[in-house]
């Protein structure tokens, strides 16, 4: 029987995207939004900084360093990073405070996320508080895939892997976690993951 319930953040509860800033400053301009993203500020290089191996100001003076002529750019990466959510996912949150209020199933949330920037989202969404802990890769210095991330959430939770239901949206990340003996679901939407949970009688 299923009586822990781990969420993923970020494109299962949270709409976070950098694209969300970019297509300000670039305008709609999907070629100059894909080249920024994918050759200068990088999910590659910002996944360091989540991972809290290094700090944002440290990973920006390096990035800084390496492309000078895109320096203004490159800033507002986190000098406007609040501007990169675009809200929550209501069907997502709608399953959670179900959960919260007509079921027994403890809630965790276990997040890839920058320590430095992650009481942003604490004060911005209440729903956060439904969840009993939430554990972030930045305070942990490792993240999502790596098998420590999820070592450290069994210990801390004081969880049964076999009881334990996990929903994120990088099947990368499921799938690490499914070797621990949990139960991953795949997050796609939020129709999708009501199914999921009533197929597991959680819903």
């Amino acid at each position: 029987m299923i009586d822990t319930v781990i969420f993923d953040l970020g494109g299962v509860l949270l709409n976070w995207n950098p694209r969300n800033l970019y297509e300000k400053v670039f305008e709609g301009n999907e070629e100059k939004i894909n080249w920024f993203l994918n050759e200068i500020c990088t999910s590659e290089w910002n996944s360091i900084q989540d991972s809290g191996l290094r700090t944002m100001k440290e990973a920006t003076e390096l990035k800084v360093a390496e492309f000078p002529e895109h320096e203004e750019l490159i800033r507002m990466y986190y000098d406007h990073w609040e501007e990169m959510f675009d809200g929550s996912i209501p069907g997502s949150v709608k399953v959670l405070e179900e959960l919260k209020e007509n079921t027994k199933q403890r809630l965790f949330a276990l997040t890839n996320w920058n320590v430095e920037n992650f009481d942003y989202a604490e004060n911005t969404f209440p729903f956060l508080k439904n969840f009993e802990d939430i554990l972030v890769s930045g305070q942990e210095k490792t993240m999502k895939p790596d098998p420590k991330i999820f070592k450290i959430a069994i210990e801390r939770f004081g969880i049964e892997a076999e009881k334990t239901v996990f929903i994120d949206d990088k099947l990368e990340n499921v799938k690490a976690f499914e070797k621990f003996g949990v139960k991953g679901i795949h997050f796609k939407s939020p129709e999708q993951l009501r199914e999921s949970l009533k197929e597991l009688n959680i819903l």
